[in-house]
């Protein structure tokens, strides 16, 4: 498995980067998985303004900013999505992000680890609801990072052992929504053959 780890904040201050660096840690331990994380600080895109929804465009030119992303995205055969929760919500990039997106998650799994107030349970809401309009499959399973995850996540992406020992805490959430990431990836790629 491809897996890509969307930075979904571009931020000053953000914790966004720190989580994905912890999620692309503990997925190096998945058998036969190769692990990228992709920050959408280094694919900056104007707000979505196509005449019409990419997936109905067939003469479809993406400026090249666009492009470079899209092309990103193809590589991978599953992802995971980082986002905080802003006003309820996910952040604006990552849903204008989305937005250009055509057929490169089709049928491909997507995870959410969210972080916030309410560890982020909200953006994983409004999330679920995007997901299909990307023709994405979304695993059932999601993190819920609660608290302060700057302070329990370094900048390598390695978290506290008191917090990385709780059989009920984020670590575990992460290594179970990982292995079923890595579940429906060998099986939607099966059934895409």
């Amino acid at each position: 498995m491809k897996l890509q780890v969307i930075v979904g904040s571009t931020r000053e201050g953000r914790v966004s980067d720190r989580i994905a660096a912890w999620v692309a840690t503990e997925a190096h331990n998945l058998a036969d998985t190769t692990v990228e994380v992709v920050d959408l600080k280094e694919y900056p895109m104007p707000f979505f303004d196509e005449a019409i929804s990419p997936q109905y465009n067939p003469a479809r030119t993406p400026k090249p900013e666009v492009k470079k992303w899209l092309d990103k995205l193809a590589e991978a055969d599953a992802y995971v999505l980082v986002t905080p929760e802003y006003n309820r919500s996910t952040s604006a990039v990552l849903k204008n992000a989305l937005d250009y997106i055509d057929f490169q998650f089709a049928r491909k799994p997507v995870a959410i680890v969210a972080h916030g107030s309410t560890g982020g349970a909200q953006a994983v809401a409004q999330l679920r609801g995007t997901l299909p309009g990307v023709l994405a499959v979304s695993v059932p399973q999601a993190t819920f990072f609660l608290g302060h995850a700057a302070e329990a996540i370094d900048e390598t992406g390695e978290m506290q052992p008191e917090m990385k020992q709780n059989p009920y805490g984020p670590h575990a959430a992460l290594k179970r929504m990982l292995e079923e990431t890595k579940w429906y990836s060998d099986a939607l790629a099966a059934a895409r053959k």
